[in-house]
């Protein structure tokens, strides 16, 4: 397991499949997880393979404050098969505080209740793996594909620190571990790459590298 950061760590509400597989993945990842779902049988399957798993009614601003979920910057409502605990979940951690706030769809109107109620981002883990939405949830990265061997494509903000510079300046593997492939300036489409391009405030790189090297390079300033 890699070593943990000082994150201020997630909140996985629900944890079925996708919640479990969800909370693996962060914690594997080297974040600090707190998993948390009402069943006692599946806090107890989980609470020797997680560093913190709470049993609660993620439903009541309450019980969230009493267990420390506002302290957190982050959290995900992986549950699936309750529209209506998943929903009241999203709106009480929206009422506690939390900044971020991702939320599992498992249709399009559910989705667009999620949104309504203020969920931030909303997934749907059918089309979606825990891994991959575990590097989306943490990172900077507008998304993610990971082709296994240690070998990613992302999507990502160019750094400020590379503003103005010529994607010549910030080709060489060498220097950031990364290839650009292609290149979104604002107004404009996705082009591939080419020396000449100029990278403007606002825009948008596709990159491949290795996992840490592209989650690193999203993480430049």
């Amino acid at each position: 397991m890699s070593a943990r950061r000082s994150d201020g760590g997630v909140a996985v509400v629900g944890l079925g499949r996708f919640g479990a597989h969800l909370a693996e993945s962060l914690t594997r990842l080297g974040h600090e997880v707190m998993a948390i779902d009402r069943n006692a049988e599946l806090v107890q399957r989980w609470s020797d393979r997680l560093d913190r798993v709470v049993q609660a009614d993620t439903t009541e601003e309450d019980v969230l404050r009493q267990i420390g979920v506002p302290d957190l910057p982050r959290a995900v409502v992986a549950i699936g098969a309750s529209v209506e605990a998943s929903v009241l979940s999203v709106l009480a951690l929206v009422e506690v505080g939390v900044p971020q706030i991702w939320a599992r769809a498992t249709s399009s109107k559910h989705a667009r209740i999620l949104s309504s109620v203020g969920a931030h981002h909303v997934i749907f883990p059918e089309a979606e793996t825990g891994e991959r939405v575990a590097h989306l949830i943490v990172t900077r990265m507008l998304d993610f594909i990971e082709f296994g061997d240690d070998f990613a494509i992302a999507k990502v903000h160019v750094p400020q620190s590379l503003v103005g510079q010529a994607l010549s300046q910030v080709r060489p593997i060498d220097r950031y571990g990364v290839r650009v492939l292609g290149a979104k300036l604002p107004g404009e489409p996705f082009r591939y790459a080419s020396d000449a391009t100029v990278l403007q405030e606002g825009s948008v790189l596709v990159v491949e590298g290795s996992i840490d090297q592209v989650q690193g390079f999203a993480e430049l300033g």
